[in-house]
């Protein structure tokens, strides 16, 4: 039992050690990490060994100081490309939450290329449904998610998407890139893209964006509906319910702000 307990304290010490580097990774004397985290300079010592043998932490031949080791780097890379795989299994029970909170369909719209596929549906309880179609590419210069998105990726990124022509689907859509440019600096102000009959003129699309571990938006949390029934969600409680689900998330892809 003591050498269990003797074990465990050591393991703590040792991921204590590894924290101690976050989040700039800077090169630091094995005495600085010792006084730091209030442990035994010896057993600092002994520690940093083992994590250097199992390339945990390297250490620079000149300084004799340390720093995280590409392991780290390995496990972060594994981390990442679970994110990135499973962004729809992570999304899905926040998603669902808030359709069984709001009765309305919510979706998962997924930034792929140069706009966005809707990758998951969670249908409302309501008779009157809006059509949808798992896998559709979104138009980038009208799907509230894609906007909700695009409103924090860089300029020249924005600048490239927006060249061309654009269709107009209803009398609603709006086809001048100026204009576009314009609401996407109020999405990004506000925190939520409003999509009111662009796409079809009876259907009312509401979105707040998702964001990854490196502060980009990634996809977007989707609510929709017919517009008579979507005019009270647009200006009630459900604007919060939504900005809430796309920040929890944007918590669980570690996206390290406390505030979305």
């Amino acid at each position: 039992m003591e050498s269990e307990r003797s074990t465990h304290a050591a393991v703590e010490k040792a991921l204590r050690i590894l924290m101690a580097f976050v989040p700039r990774n800077e090169k630091t004397a094995p005495v600085v990490l010792s006084k730091r985290l209030d442990i035994h300079p010896s057993t600092t010592t002994r520690l940093l060994k083992v994590l250097k043998k199992h390339g945990f932490v390297e250490q620079d031949p000149e300084t004799r100081k340390y720093s995280l080791g590409r392991s780290t780097l390995f496990l972060a890379q594994a981390v990442i490309e679970s994110l990135n795989t499973e962004l729809v299994s992570i999304a899905r029970p926040f998603i669902d939450s808030l359709r069984d909170r709001i009765n309305e369909s919510v979706g998962l719209e997924v930034w792929v290329g140069e706009t966005t596929i809707l990758a998951y549906v969670a249908p409302g309880p309501q008779l009157i449904q809006i059509s949808t179609t798992l896998g559709a590419r979104m138009p980038v210069h009208v799907a509230a998610g894609a906007r909700a998105i695009m409103a924090h990726l860089p300029q020249k990124v924005v600048e490239d998407l927006l060249r061309g022509e654009f269709r107009a689907f209803t009398p609603k859509t709006i086809t001048d890139p100026k204009e576009i440019k314009r609401k996407l600096s109020e999405i990004k102000r506000k925190g939520i893209s409003l999509e009111h009959g662009e796409l079809d003129e009876d259907v009312h699309i509401m979105a707040a964006p998702v964001f990854d571990h490196s502060r980009s938006p990634v996809a977007a949390v989707v609510i929709g509906g017919p517009a008579y029934r979507m005019k009270d969600h647009m200006q009630g409680k459900t604007v919060s319910l939504l900005k809430e689900t796309a920040a929890q998330v944007s918590e669980r892809l570690y996206y390290p702000d406390h505030q979305v």
